[in-house]
């Protein structure tokens, strides 16, 4: 089913001012479009809005049958007609040729070009033929290695792509002829070829291959072409020859048949590969995989003519790799990577949407209003053009790359719409007379040719209904009364500002169509997602408006699906965390109160923060919406009352409020434990000793283990990766320690803590006070042998409390400054408070006269974000300064300048690096440290 909006996706139009008409045309790159009239190839320079400039022209050898323009390589294919013989040539270099008249070189493939003509073609554009046995009927190229493909009536030709280095200065582009494909029972009408997949068309067939190399079985390809097994030749002969009764009597069709996967070879089309690529190492041999074979029947029902049954538009779309939108992935690699291939084919009033790459399968249908002549598809929209419009419809290739590029998306952390999501048609835009359209980037060319004894009378059309008043573009048609061809270019309008005018339009159905606006702001996070994957189309800034958009998408799709009580509510949560919006920003966009006055939580919302509480986020509601969330709960799922005020995120929430809602519950269908061990940690946060000593005698000591078990976060809390105690587990640890030993070792056993954690609960808790040394003051410790054994144990406690999170070092000091500097203990004493301090200059400048061994350690371990510039700045001019001074402490300095200027490496550009380098210092050592900051960008 086809749902249809009446949005505006096309913008801008201009003229292209061709002197003949159109024959052929093809676009390609960023600004290339070349029109073929006669024999003549115009090419015109597309930048931005009213700038289609002539770039030059040049003549072809007859009339042009069939464009391609390759990207890679930046060349002109086409197939050519003179005297009723066709030709295959290859126009390079064409952007030298200033002038029609200016000279062209004209070489066969293949042909070496040797110094002395450097000069010449340097500056000349070049005519590349490639002569055929058998006449070409259709080419195509590919779109990331620039290799042409050329389809004849028994055979496809592979030319790849190559660079022929004359010297150093000078390469030319040029081709050989590596691959024939023989192919029987089906003669191409269109082909298309992307990175080794091929898809070939006739009036009714379609066949998808997949040729796959296989360098170590190299020597028997080459020597033995594969041919695929042909099981049912004997069944299709028998209907070629029933073919050939027919009569005007009788007309014996063939069934319609769908062959996915393996079972495609066993279509009757036998395929036998042949290489002739030169005898190096180089070449790639081949066998071929088969993906897909359709056959469509005449529908002789209706009595149309042949014409109108044919396929037509038939496309390969590849998307690459690009990296997870939402994951720090990147894609580091220049070479493109293909993350998933689509292919299109269409009847006159259906359109085929496959998804080849992995598995093939069928995703989206496309039902036309009227019959159409063209199609081209993007990895945004399908444009077709009927005889008197042009439509744009939503595709579903971002989804499905998506999930290719992502194993986390249709998770609780990631969600992207489904691939089955009915499309839609966004604009049916009258265009009289249209005849063909092709696309590159954001522009679309559109060929119109009005007659006017043929234009059938205006009349009022559903489709005129459908437009809005005010918010269109209009586009320009010739005048019914004028007959004539024009060449327009059509811009669509940016990726951004659709998704804006989606989301305005979803707000009609906001309040009453809940489906329907999930449906349109999936199709604006869709058209987002597609534009981000498209990452060569956007323009400089484009990507950071097109990121705050897909979070903006994410955050209405989580408010929608937040409203839903369906078995599709839960992907409120996913959404929700794309989007970037904390805890208390969905619940300040909750609707909470309904148009009759009535609250009602509906199952997305509660799904969405009782996932959001059980995560441990480092969010604390405030109180007003910790209440909320509270009463939320009490409503519509009583039972999780007592888990969610366990939440530290919940930490806000007033006490006494919390306890009446606990009151309320009738305990006899929940765990009472549960709910008593809650009521236990409430009044103790109350300050009510005596209800919560009555809580706690209430139950057995056993029952309150299992309580703690099955909700652990009474007793502990993650903070940032740290297990912090409760309250309630330091009230324990004074009162009823055995209680919460034997809890700790209850939630142990049950897999809810490891044994790591537990320890840990044990030690950075048992004493609040206490921190964990540092390690670079046991290396300062270490240096001092004569360290006095009888009150290590009191210098470590000493250090430790400096390192807890209790005292406030400033008032301390004066108690501390009877402990000499001139001891190792008493100068760790001193630096560990300096540090807390964050004097950190006076640190450095201590230890490294002290103790230069433990520098190093003290610098990774305090030397830390903001702090990091003191690498540089302070200590790499220090361990400089003092290493000119000599001394014995020279090889300690030495090797700390080594372990710094590693760091330094790291941290610093190249130029920011040298800024900080002694203008004395040998060069020899500090090359090694240049030369990784000179390629620390390679290597990440």
């Amino acid at each position: 089913m086809v749902q249809l909006y009446n949005l505006h996706p096309f913008g801008s139009q201009q003229v292209v001012p061709c002197k003949l008409e159109p024959e052929r045309f093809c676009g390609g790159g960023r600004d290339a479009l070349f029109v073929a009239a006669g024999c003549k190839v115009e090419a015109f320079a597309v930048a931005g809005q009213e700038l289609c400039q002539p770039r030059c022209a040049f003549s072809t050898l007859g009339r042009v049958l069939c464009l391609a323009y390759s990207e890679a390589g930046d060349y002109l294919a086409a197939i050519e007609e003179k005297n009723k013989a066709t030709f295959l040539r290859a126009y390079v270099n064409w952007r030298s040729k200033r002038t029609e008249n200016c000279r062209v070189c004209i070489r066969m493939v293949g042909h070496n070009v040797e110094a002395p003509f450097n000069d010449t073609y340097k500056d000349q554009m070049s005519i590349i033929e490639m002569p055929l046995t058998e006449a070409p009927l259709c080419i195509s190229c590919c779109p990331a290695k620039g290799d042409l493909l050329v389809g004849c009536t028994n055979k496809l030709v592979l030319f790849s792509l190559k660079c022929q280095i004359i010297n150093e200065e000078f390469s030319i582009l040029d081709f050989e002829r590596s691959l024939i494909i023989h192919i029987n029972n089906i003669i191409p009408v269109e082909i298309s070829f992307c990175v080794g997949y091929i898809a070939l068309m006739s009036d009714l067939e379609v066949l998808i291959l997949k040729l796959k190399s296989d360098p170590k079985n190299g020597k028997n390809v080459n020597h033995q072409p594969h041919k695929t097994n042909n099981p049912m030749k004997q069944t299709e002969g028998a209907s070629n020859e029933t073919l050939q009764l027919e009569s005007d009597d009788f007309v014996i069709c063939q069934k319609p048949m769908e062959l996915l996967g393996e079972k495609s070879s066993q279509s009757g089309i036998s395929v036998t590969l042949e290489s002739t690529g030169l005898a190096d190492e180089k070449i790639k041999y081949y066998h071929v995989q088969h993906l897909l074979y359709k056959r469509f029947a005449p529908d002789i029902s209706s009595y149309v003519l042949a014409d109108d049954i044919k396929l037509h538009s038939l496309q390969l779309l590849p998307i690459y790799q690009t990296g997870s939108l939402t994951s720090g992935r990147k894609n580091l690699s220049q070479e493109k990577e293909l993350l998933s291939l689509f292919c299109f084919f269409s009847l006159p009033h259906v359109g085929y949407l496959y998804m080849v790459v992995k598995s093939v399968e069928l995703m989206s249908v496309y039902q036309y209003p009227e019959k159409s002549q063209q199609a081209v598809l993007t990895p945004q929209f399908l444009h077709v053009i009927a005889s008197n419009n042009l439509q744009c419809f939503t595709v579903r290739c971002s989804a499905a790359a998506a999930r290719e590029e992502d194993p986390y998306v249709d998770t609780t952390l990631k969600a992207c719409p489904p691939v089955n999501m009915d499309v839609c048609a966004l604009r049916i835009q009258l265009f009289i007379g249209l005849k063909a359209i092709c696309h590159f980037k954001n522009h679309l060319i559109l060929l119109t040719k009005a007659d006017p004894e043929t234009i059938p009378e205006r009349r009022e059309s559903p489709k005129r209904l459908l437009s809005r008043k005010g918010t269109s573009v209009k586009l320009k048609t010739p005048p019914v009364a004028e007959a004539g061809w024009n060449l327009y270019i059509v811009d669509t309008i940016s990726p951004v500002q659709l998704y804006k005018e989606m989301v305005d339009y979803s707000n009609t159905y906001k309040t009453a169509k809940t489906q329907s606006c999930i449906h349109l702001l999936s199709e604006a996070h869709l058209l987002v997602r597609a534009a981000l994957m498209d990452a060569s189309q956007l323009e400089p800034g484009e990507k950071a408006e097109l990121l705050e958009a897909f979070k903006e998408s994410c955050g209405h799709l989580g408010d929608c699906y937040s409203r839903l009580d369906t078995q599709y509510s839960h992907l409120a949560l996913p959404y929700y965390k794309m989007s970037g919006l904390s805890m208390a920003e969905v619940l300040t966009r909750a609707d909470w109160v309904l148009e009759d006055g009535s609250q009602k939580y509906e199952r997305g919302l509660i799904f969405y923060i009782n996932h959001s509480l059980y995560e441990n986020l480092d969010e604390e509601l405030s109180e007003e919406l910790a209440a909320k969330v509270v009463q939320m709960f009490h409503v519509a799922e009583p039972k999780q009352l007592p888990h969610i005020l366990c939440s530290p995120s919940m930490k806000n929430i007033n006490p006494l409020t919390a306890m009446s809602y606990l009151r309320k519950l009738d305990t006899s269908g929940f765990s009472s434990i549960l709910v008593t061990l809650t009521k236990a940690a409430l009044a103790l946060k109350m300050g009510d000793l005596d209800m919560h000593r009555n809580e706690m005698k209430s139950h057995p000591e056993m029952k309150l283990v299992c309580g703690f078990i099955l909700e652990p976060r009474l007793l502990m809390h993650q903070r940032k990766g740290q297990i912090v105690p409760t309250e309630l587990a330091a009230h324990l640890k004074d009162t009823q320690p055995g209680l919460l030993v034997a809890a700790v070792l209850g939630l142990q056993k049950n897999n809810k803590i490891g044994i790591e954690e537990a320890d840990s609960f044990f030690k950075i808790n048992a004493c609040s006070h206490y921190g964990l040394i540092y390690p670079w003051v046991n290396v300062l410790i270490s240096s001092d042998s004569l360290v006095d054994k009888s009150y290590r144990e009191d210098l470590s406690k000493l250090q430790s409390l400096i390192c807890g999170p209790s005292f406030d070092i400033a008032s301390i000091i004066p108690f501390l400054e009877p402990l000499s500097e001139d001891t190792i203990a008493g100068l760790s004493v001193h630096v560990l408070c300096h540090t807390r301090l964050k004097e950190y200059e006076h640190c450095i400048d201590t230890l490294l006269e002290r103790c230069p061994e433990a520098i190093i350690p003290y610098a990774n371990h305090e030397l830390k974000e903001e702090n990091r510039t003191l690498w540089w700045k302070k200590l790499l001019p220090e361990l400089c300064h003092r290493i000119k001074c000599g001394g014995e402490k020279g090889q300690l300095y030495l090797s700390s300048l080594k372990e710094t200027l590693s760091v330094v490496a790291v941290e610093l550009e190249l130029r920011d690096f040298l800024n900080v380098l002694p203008e004395d210092g040998t060069a020899a050592f500090f090359l090694p440290y240049l030369l990784y900051c000179s390629r620390k960008k390679s290597l990440t």
